[in-house]
């Protein structure tokens, strides 16, 4: 087999064998395959695409280039969610022991965020002492216990997928279609998740701006998913603006807490408990997704789910006393109001903007050596649609440097009140095929 033979084979459109696409995956990840010939195939599949068959194969491929994690030995469907991103996304803090209180085992692999803000691990890392340095062993112990836990994710998972990113990076092949599903399906998939849910977002703030793209990919993963045995389920939600309120580590933590005792922000309330009602079902535990958010909604009104989320804190070694006591998380120096400059109502807050913004106070990471500030960030007072007066605060930056100027040129790019109203949708779409 030649690889010269299945780049002009996908270049004029024809589709490829297992074979042929495990050659290639595995002369890549090798070093075997220079990279010139591999930029070859990803533009040829860029313009070409791929059928579903070779969709779920290169998936599969590439979950079995590395290690693939075992977690037959916990009891129960494991569920996992994926979000493609976004800024505020605070679901997972919420969702893991919402739906654990429920008896769905969550085993969730988590990484270190690059961007706006950290990601799951460093959030829950607002809490002092939490750790997610697991042997596979205690991680299935806790789960079994527990029904959740988060551990780092493995330094060997998928790298094909990792090299194959990285080149597509500089190539200009991110934007495929069948690429980005099985990139992201063969790390779901090698995290060793029985079932699947995800979360497709769209708007400013999301790497896929149309409903219509997101649509694509959606049901790209959705069928990448079934078709190598995963039940897999996903919806397309808003990212237009900030989800929630908090974008910050320990803000977003606190946010995550009011969520879990009812109290939390309407929009990321809404979005957990479909994400949520969509992991149950898939783990058996309802028979329809309006029983089991019905299931979700009673543990947060019983304090079951709050419950959970202090074992869980706990049992990593995490002080448990924060989620009574959100104050004693990390506190920025000052806080400072953003003030609307004139009557109207907000019909613009561009996410990636106001994520950049609190990215700056140092909330985020812009290279993977920076140290990220658990204790800043930005809380919006008001979201898009909401009526403002000259004056009132529409949001306040917690910062540890009194000049923010900065910030607040970049926030002036990022809103606009205007003198007529519209809320936008959160969930555009459920696909469950």
């Amino acid at each position: 087999m030649r690889m010269i033979d299945i780049i002009e084979k996908k270049r004029d459109g024809y589709a490829l064998t297992k074979e042929e696409i495990d050659f290639f995956i595995k002369g890549y990840t090798n070093g075997d395959i220079p990279d010139y010939q591999a930029s070859s195939l990803a533009m040829a599949i860029f313009f070409q695409d791929m059928t579903e068959e070779e969709r779920a194969n290169l998936t599969m491929s590439m979950v079995n280039s590395g290690d693939v994690i075992d977690l037959s030995n916990i009891d129960g469907i494991k569920v996992d969610k994926h979000s493609t991103g976004g800024v505020g996304d605070t679901t997972t803090l919420v969702l893991a022991p919402l739906v654990a209180s429920v008896g769905v085992p969550v085993a969730k692999m988590s990484g270190r965020g690059l961007g706006h803000t950290g990601g799951t691990i460093d959030k829950l890392e607002s809490a002092k002492g939490f750790h997610v340095e697991l042997s596979e062993d205690e991680f299935v112990k806790l789960v079994n216990e527990n029904q959740v836990a988060v551990m780092g994710q493995s330094g060997n998972l998928t790298p094909a997928d990792k090299k194959l990113y990285a080149l597509r990076d500089v190539t200009g092949t991110v934007n495929s279609i069948p690429l980005i599903a099985s990139s992201i399906m063969s790390k779901k998939i090698a995290a060793g998740a029985d079932a699947i849910v995800l979360d497709v977002k769209t708007g400013s703030g999301a790497f896929m701006k149309t409903i219509e793209d997101a649509e694509a990919l959606a049901h790209a993963m959705v069928r990448i998913g079934n078709n190598v045995g995963r039940n897999t389920m996903a919806i397309i939600s808003d990212m237009s603006q900030p989800l929630g309120n908090a974008i910050g580590n320990g803000l977003e933590l606190k946010e995550a807490i009011e969520t879990l005792k009812g109290q939390g922000p309407d929009d990321l309330t809404e979005l957990v408990l479909t994400l949520g009602s969509q992991m149950v079902v898939l783990a058996k535990q309802a028979s329809t997704l309006d029983e089991a958010r019905e299931y979700l909604t009673q543990s947060i009104e019983s304090g079951k789910a709050l419950e959970k989320f202090k074992s869980f804190i706990s049992n990593q070694g995490g002080d448990a006393s924060i989620v009574d006591h959100p104050e004693n998380l990390a506190n920025a120096k000052f806080k400072i109001d953003y003030a609307a400059k004139q009557d109207g109502y907000i019909t613009e807050m561009i996410a990636n903007e106001i994520g950049v913004a609190s990215m700056m106070l140092g909330a985020g990471r812009q290279t993977k050596e920076d140290v990220i500030d658990l204790s800043v960030g930005i809380v919006l007072n008001k979201k898009v649609g909401d009526k403002v007066k000259a004056g009132e605060s529409i949001l306040t930056i917690h910062s540890n440097k009194e000049n923010i100027d900065d910030i607040f040129d970049k926030l002036n790019e990022s809103i606009r009140i205007d003198s007529e109203s519209h809320t936008p949708t959160l969930i555009h779409k459920i696909i469950t095929e």
